[in-house]
């Protein structure tokens, strides 16, 4: 959320009048949430949606805490949240899962972890190694290869591990194909290099791994990047009066949470 600064009188004098009411106009209303927009790369459109890490409300969703069942929806989310006074800016589905909607790897909300880590190679996109866990600690958001993931267990509040891994250290995944004709609607996470920034990005039509690596790496800056899924992607984007429709369940969702009041653009 964007932060409002408000320079203090001169010493010596009072706020009067208008100033006042100024004053406390700004600091009662509600700060503007994290936001979503559409961007072209390369001739083709995209949607990011952006959340600092320090200020935001970032978070992952599975099950309902009440009972325990599959939420599986965006809908199902907002349910959840309007019973807090609370409502999501925007969410997207948030790793890969089985047929069942366990999540296929390394998978913590609240600091519970409810899946495990996976460090092996495997069949599909998830074992295309190095794979990486998109790790929320305080007010920090990393994503992280798996490998040294492992070696580092750091403490996330929340994580999902997903894969391939779209960008490492700056550079592209070694087994993208520039020219490949596997092209998908893909969506993934990018992190900045302090951990402040987090980039949620959404193809608005087919594109290949390397074009999708590109924007991240090229046109957002984000150092590193992880995959999150195809096929199934879908974006819940309230400031943009959309929220995708699937004719199945989603598994994890990752989203921003905001207070019932906050403005969303």
């Amino acid at each position: 959320m964007r932060r409002l600064t408000v320079a203090a009188p001169p010493r010596g004098r009072a706020l009067r009048g208008s100033s006042l009411a100024i004053l406390l106009f700004i600091l009662a209303a509600p700060a503007a949430a994290a936001s979503c927009r559409a961007i072209e790369a390369e001739g083709a459109g995209y949607t990011l949606c952006e959340a600092d890490a320090a200020r935001d409300d970032i978070r992952l969703f599975l099950n309902d805490p009440g009972s325990d069942t599959l939420l599986g929806s965006f809908a199902n989310v907002e349910r959840l949240l309007e019973n807090q006074d609370k409502r999501l800016a925007f969410a997207m589905n948030g790793g890969m899962y089985h047929p069942d909607r366990r999540p296929v790897g390394l998978h913590v909300e609240a600091g519970r972890k409810i899946a495990p880590l996976v460090t092996r190679a495997g069949p599909g996109n998830f074992g295309m190694l190095p794979n990486g866990v998109f790790c929320l600690r305080e007010d920090r958001a990393e994503v992280i290869e798996s490998r040294e993931f492992a070696r580092e267990t750091p403490a996330c509040r929340f994580a999902t591990q997903s894969g391939p891994m779209l960008v490492i250290d700056g550079a592209l995944h070694p087994r993208f194909i520039e020219d490949s004709d596997s092209r998908f609607i893909r969506n993934g996470v990018g992190t900045s290099a302090d951990g402040r920034r987090a980039w949620f990005l959404i193809s608005d039509a087919p594109v290949n791994f390397h074009r999708f690596a590109r924007v991240f790496r090229d046109h957002i800056g984000a150092r590193q990047a992880l995959y999150l899924d195809g096929k199934v992607s879908r974006l819940h984007a309230p400031g943009l009066n959309r929220s995708d429709q699937g004719l199945l369940p989603l598994g994890p969702i990752l989203g921003v949470v905001v207070d019932e009041g906050v403005p969303l653009d």
